[in-house]
């Protein structure tokens, strides 16, 4: 395995974060790989490198930094809040081929004032960046996907459509694809009898078990089913919910002009107050959240002139629940992050830990410091 060279501006970094409080965390290259694949997103699993150990555990290069920094505080019964600092290779398969590169970052567990740690790791990255490019042009984009969610849910749509759609978020293609099924008149459950499907119309899901049982019986298959009769008839009505779920024309035109604001952060909490009244939906705690920040942001003394709300932008990892950011240069991401309340908790922490976080990408910032070298968003 080729060991790159660190950055030249490696230590500045490291000095830097220290200065924020920091404490530096080593972290194993070869990491156990299921945690990646059950909760980093499609984007990431699909470029892992993964391996074997002599015992057959499934295991991988270090493919990003949040979820074993995650997994190391859950380990060593560390209290909170902590802020934990690291630098170091990542492994990732990329268009360009170049699959090994420097990331930096800073996580930040346990804060309880969200608001207050949500504007910090955007002033930490910010701050950052200045200082390594301080002649770039550096422009902001921050979502949030605790709004997106708000606004679904009080479209009224099933819990599994709305599942599907908070997945989904960040990705305007699988985005488009979700509202265009959305916007069909209500559909079936395919390959089902009359007499099944008259259960599955009444909600019935006891006698479209008992159906199922009866029938598995009789073929002689329910002693080689791997699912039950009430597993299979539990799936077919959750299955059926989501055939009928449907937007109206209404509903769908309020989702798509929430998914169209654009505007500049300064102007972003007036922007969804009008959206939220015009629309007649209660999205009012959603909207708090996004207002403390907001006055948070402006409190650390953090310059909005560069930065962009996107109602539809998210980030390509599953694992994040509210704030979502990036920032870019010269048409390159050097930053992003946000915040991922429910990690901890799904790798296995016993109480809820707030948390949120940003990366550097060290190669990207390194172009931008040699332009001559060229760069390009990878």
């Amino acid at each position: 395995m080729t060991m790159l060279n660190q950055p030249d501006f490696a230590d500045d970094i490291l000095a830097l974060f220290a200065q924020r409080d920091a404490r530096p965390v080593d972290i194993p290259v070869i990491q156990p790989a299921d945690p990646f694949l059950d909760m980093a997103g499609e984007d990431l699993r699909r470029r892992i490198f993964l391996t074997e150990s002599e015992t057959g555990k499934s295991l991988c290069l270090r493919p990003e930094f949040t979820i074993p920094v995650c997994l190391r505080h859950i380990e060593t019964a560390s209290g909170t809040p902590q802020r934990y600092a690291y630098l170091g290779q990542v492994f990732r398969q990329r268009r360009d081929g170049e699959n090994e590169f420097y990331q930096a970052g800073i996580e930040d567990l346990g804060n309880a004032d969200i608001a207050a740690a949500d504007a910090a790791a955007v002033r930490d990255a910010s701050d950052t960046l200045k200082a390594l490019v301080p002649n770039a042009d550096l422009q902001t984009t921050l979502g949030d996907q605790t709004v997106f969610e708000a606004v679904v849910a009080a479209l009224g749509l099933p819990d599994g459509w709305q599942t599907r759609l908070i997945r989904a978020f960040g990705n305007a293609a699988q985005l488009d694809a979700l509202l265009q099924s959305l916007s069909q008149p209500a559909g079936h459950v395919p390959g089902l009898d009359d007499e099944a499907s008259a259960l599955l119309s009444k909600n019935d899901e006891a006698g479209l078990a008992a159906l199922i049982d009866g029938r598995m019986k009789a073929t002689g298959y329910l002693s080689n089913a791997s699912r039950t009769p009430d597993e299979i008839a539990g799936r077919l009505i959750q299955k059926a919910r989501l055939s009928i779920a449907h937007l109206d024309a209404k509903a769908l035109d309020i989702l798509k002009t929430f998914l169209a604001l654009d505007a500049p952060m300064s102007d972003a909490p007036g922007a969804l107050a009008a959206f939220a009244r015009i629309a007649g939906l209660d999205i009012n705690s959603a909207l708090d959240v996004f207002n403390a920040r907001m006055a948070a942001l402006e409190d650390t003394g953090f310059d909005l002139s560069g930065t962009r709300y996107r109602a539809a932008f998210g980030r390509p990892l599953d694992y994040y629940t509210g704030l979502v950011f990036e920032m870019s240069a010269q048409g390159a991401v050097l930053a992003g992050g946000g915040r991922f309340d429910r990690l901890l908790t799904l790798l296995g922490a016993q109480t809820t830990i707030p948390a949120v976080g940003f990366s550097l990408w060290l190669d990207r910032i390194a172009a931008t410091r040699s332009p001559a070298k060229g760069g390009q968003n990878r």
